[in-house]
Formats: structure tokens, sequence, C-alpha cells
């Protein structure tokens, strides 16, 4: 297979996957905003196909607009301050037959000429829809659960309880962030490869649990927004339904929740360069790909590529656990970083694309790593960097963490 059709195939693979997540809505559901700073869902409904023909053949190719102003109105998201709510109304949006029309013409004339398209922005295509995939569930997570079709099995783990979650001791070593350009495809942010003496420090085993956080509620903490109070009772709001909080399982906050935290702990987030030490270093001093080593991405590794749409008890996957025996570095959810979204030495936007990691760089956004239950394997290399706003409640982020030794 050569490399061009073996991308196509990936295009085609991950527009299955985004038809079978927007299949899960009712129809009436598709103007529906279930997180208030975000869009209404029929925007991401075309906003995908928009962005592939904008990006590939309008850019690119310099081919003509078949629709020019779904063009423009499917363009770009939003990110908008916490807080903030978009005051348009459904019937300003066009209908699902004419959105998914646009989509159907624009599959066809992307198939059309993907030949003739550089891989990279192939590339670019294919992670930028498998990212929406992502966030996009993140918004249906919030939605009505009558407003979705529940699979037959949603496969959530709900026994145990938190685990003793003691520190685990990183001995100082060196952390390589970043990127080469002859490594192959990578986002703008990723790029100016370096290198950083990282002093020795210790971190939790574990991310921190619901069961964890739950004591802290109790002092005051702040409240994370899956959380429900029912009589005495915390539930949690699941993809699916609403169950007992799970004690086991990672607790998703924002990036001020898991701050306090720390902070009432007497410790801190781990920096950027403390998450690649720990999860990418080993005693022997050299680095791997993945904190399992160097093979391939497997399903025993951990929970991502899309296995679950909730997360499992962190003491699972025990084949993804580091070398120095820290769990679920990757998968299960995104972690805080102490971090703030900055661009690396030499950093370059992406011609096509020169706001993709640009207009972040304000001090609101920190970096996130790992991955997540949704995070597709081809986003969970080593150099790959995410990143939300500090006080986003939404995302399935969690934490760990650190204090120096």
């Amino acid at each position: 297979m050569t490399q061009c059709s073996s991308l196509q195939k990936e295009l085609e693979d991950a527009r299955r996957r985004t038809d079978s997540l927007f299949a899960l809505v009712s129809p009436n559901a598709m103007y529906a905003r279930p997180i208030p700073e975000r869009h209404r869902l029929i925007f991401y409904l075309g906003h995908l196909e928009a962005f592939d023909w904008n990006q590939l053949c309008r850019w690119t190719l310099d081919k003509p607009a078949f629709h020019a102003t779904f063009d423009e109105l499917f363009e770009a998201g939003i990110d908008p301050a916490v807080g903030t709510v978009s005051t348009d109304s459904p019937s300003d949006w066009p209908t699902i037959e004419e959105v998914e029309g646009y989509n159907a013409r624009v599959r066809l004339e992307v198939d059309r000429a993907i030949e003739q398209v550089p891989e990279e922005m192939v590339h670019v295509a294919i992670e930028h829809r498998l990212m929406h995939l992502e966030t996009t569930a993140y918004l249906l997570h919030h939605l009505d659960h009558h407003e979705k079709q529940m699979p037959n099995s949603t496969g959530l783990s709900l026994n145990g309880h938190a685990p003793s979650n003691e520190m685990v001791e990183i001995p100082a070593g060196s952390a390589s962030l970043g990127r080469c350009p002859e490594e192959g495809f990578g986002w703008d942010n990723e790029f100016g490869g370096y290198e950083v003496d990282v002093p020795a420090f210790a971190i939790t085993r574990y991310k921190i649990t619901n069961g964890e956080y739950l004591e802290f509620v109790h002092e005051g903490g702040m409240v994370p927004e899956h959380w429900k109070r029912q009589g005495v009772q915390w539930i949690l709001g699941t993809m699916f339904q609403d169950v007992p909080l799970p004690l086991s399982w990672p607790v998703y906050v924002t990036h001020q929740q898991a701050q306090a935290y720390a902070e009432w702990k007497g410790l801190a987030l781990p920096t950027e360069h403390q998450f690649h030490r720990a999860a990418f270093g080993t005693p022997a001093g050299h680095e791997q790909t993945f904190p399992w080593g160097t093979e391939s991405v497997q399903a025993s590794h951990g929970n991502f590529d899309f296995q679950a749409w909730d997360p499992r008890p962190v003491t699972a996957d025990p084949q993804g656990i580091s070398p120095f025996g820290v769990a679920q570095l990757v998968g299960n959810g995104w972690e805080w970083t102490a971090t703030v979204f900055h661009p690396f030495e030499g950093f370059n936007p992406l011609p096509t694309y020169p706001g993709y990691s640009a207009r972040f760089f304000d001090q609101d956004h920190y970096v996130v790593k790992g991955g997540g239950p949704l995070t597709a394997s081809r986003l969970l290399r080593r150099s790959f960097r995410n990143w939300f706003r500090q006080g986003y409640s939404y995302a399935h982020t969690g934490f760990r963490c650190v204090k120096a030794s």
C-alpha cells in the first residue's frame, strides 16, 4: 500500500468514527448546546468537512468554492473565556439535510483531489478529525441521556476502592521534549526539540482518584463538574448514565481545582519536564517511546483509542506501567501540568493553519499530557501536546501530584 492510499484509508476510518459519534445523537438534539461556551452541535457536524475542504482543496489546491457561505460558517470553532455564552438561536443555523448535503459534496471533492495534496496536509486533516472526535464526545457527555442512543454495553468498571497512592521517587536525569522534522509529521507546537536536566522528584503512582478528591471536597474543596449530589450520595455523570461515584476512577477537574488540591496536600502539579521524565525515562538513563517501551500501541497498555466512553480504575492496565513504576501515564484521562502552554524555541506556525497553536499562547491555557479513553492511538506520540483553559471543566483531564526530593 502506498503512503497516499494508506493515509486515505486512515481518513476514511476517521470519518467512520465521527459518523458513528453523530449517529448517537437524536435529530432534535443537533441544535442543542450541551456546553455553554461551545457552539451548538450542528456546527460540529459541518465543521469537520468544512475544515477538510478549506485546508486541502480551497487553500492548498486553490479550488473554487461550491458553497462559500458554509465554508465560512463552519470554518472555525470557538474557545471563549469560561462563562461566556453565545446568543445565537437554532433558527440561525441551516438544516441537518443541508449540512449533510454539503458534507457529501466535500468528501467527494476531497477524495478526487487527495492524490494532489501534500502528505503533511492529509495528516493535518486526519488528526484534526480525531481530535474533534474526542472533544465532540465531551460535548455529548453533557447532553441529556435521553437525547443519545445508549449502546448495549457501556463497559463500566465501578468496583474498587481508591488505592493507597504513595509517592514514587524519580531520580535526576534528562528529558527530551518536542520533535525534529526528520521524525515525521507533528503539529507546529511540537517542533523545536530539546533536552533538559530534571532534578530528582517524587510523583504519585496513580492519578488522583475520585476517592482522594472526595476528601478534599469534604474539607471545602471545589466540586468537579461531572459530580452531582443525590441526597447524601455523590453521583458521577458518565456518557450514558449516572452512577454512584466510582472511588477508584481518576477524578476529572479543572487546572484550578487540581492546583488547589495539590496545595491542600502540600504538593504541586508536575511540570511538562517532570511528566516526560516520569513517563519516558528509565533507571538506566535512556528514554523510551512510550511508558511501556518502544513497541507499538496495544489495547493492553491502557484505556485509549476509543476502547471506552469513560475511565476505569487507576489500578487497571498493569502492562502500561513505566519503568519507574508509575501507572497510566498514557490513557484513562489527560493530565494537567504546571506548564503554561507556550511555543518551543524556533516556533513556526503551520502556513495554512497559523492559528492552530499561536492563538492559545495567552497565559490562560496549560499543557496537558498523556491521553484519555477517546484519544486516538496516533495522538499518543511522546511529543504531542494538548492544552485547555485553566478553568475549563468539561474535558476528561485529571492530574497527579509531585514533590521535590
